[in-house]
């Protein structure tokens, strides 16, 4: 049973998290219509962020970020297209990444039906992809190159779901199929959640998770960021999907003793 404090805890975060995302995905409608063309990229990323950052805070997460996690907007004619590739620890990792470059996701197809999230993904310009339909794949491949290839930033988390602990899983190759040879850059991020994290996923169903997170403690969350690979550099998806998760590796080493130190101090 919840006990009384940590059930208000849990009232207060829903009430957050609703009164967030109600509140801006209208203004960000509202904005995007009257927009011009041009305006628009730049608009989504500074709603993206905004989103993010004030899901953060209702959380209670802290991030520490070691290395250049790139601000700069992305978008046509900016600069060359970024895949942002990171493991995958919970549902904060979603947060962090768009906070932290902007940016669309990829994220599972039965998302864009959830209530309230659904419509933000949606809105946003989030990619779906439905990993058991070859078709939904092949389109989802097809979704990142075209972004890619007009400068955008496309963040991934392509061991496919969340694992409890450090161990970086073997990546699917599907997104790497859309920037291998091309010339975009692929920027390997780890994540590590402080070791008494409720924050982090551990063997446990999506809603016991979310439910978990609702009551946690304060987090802290170090993401590090390693330095870009061209996709230039390899013509196979699959040689580009290991050389990035050998990358990814070392960033959640990385990552993992900062945040260590951080619980020794």
């Amino acid at each position: 049973m919840v006990k009384p404090a940590l059930q208000l805890r849990r009232m207060a975060r829903v009430a957050g998290f609703l009164g967030v995302t109600s509140a801006l995905l209208p203004a960000y409608a509202l904005r995007d219509q009257l927009a011009a063309d041009a305006e628009r990229d730049a608009l989504r990323d500074r709603w993206t962020r905004r989103w993010a950052d004030g899901l953060m805070r209702v959380f209670g997460i802290e991030l520490v970020v070691l290395g250049d996690a790139g601000h700069a907007t992305q978008g046509p004619g900016a600069r060359r297209g970024r895949l942002v590739v990171a493991n995958h620890r919970g549902v904060v990792d979603v947060m962090i990444l768009l906070r932290s470059f902007g940016g669309f996701m990829v994220s599972r197809a039965d998302l864009s039906g959830w209530p309230l999230v659904g419509a933000a993904a949606r809105r946003t310009g989030t990619i779906f992809v439905d990993r058991q339909s070859k078709s939904s794949g092949a389109h989802t491949i097809r979704a990142i190159r075209e972004q890619l290839t007009v400068g955008h930033t496309v963040n991934v988390f392509p061991e496919g779901t969340t694992f409890a602990g450090d161990e970086v899983r073997p990546f699917h190759a599907g997104a790497f199929l859309a920037a291998a040879n091309q010339d975009v850059d692929v920027v390997p991020v780890g994540i590590a959640y402080s070791r008494n994290s409720q924050a982090a996923f551990v063997e446990e169903t999506f809603p016991q998770h979310l439910a978990r997170m609702s009551v946690a403690d304060r987090s802290t969350v170090v993401m590090a960021v390693g330095p870009p690979i061209s996709g230039k550099t390899e013509r196979k998806a699959a040689s580009l999907a290991e050389r990035t998760r050998d990358a990814v590796r070392e960033q959640v080493a990385r990552a993992r003793a900062h945040a260590d130190d951080l619980d020794a101090g």
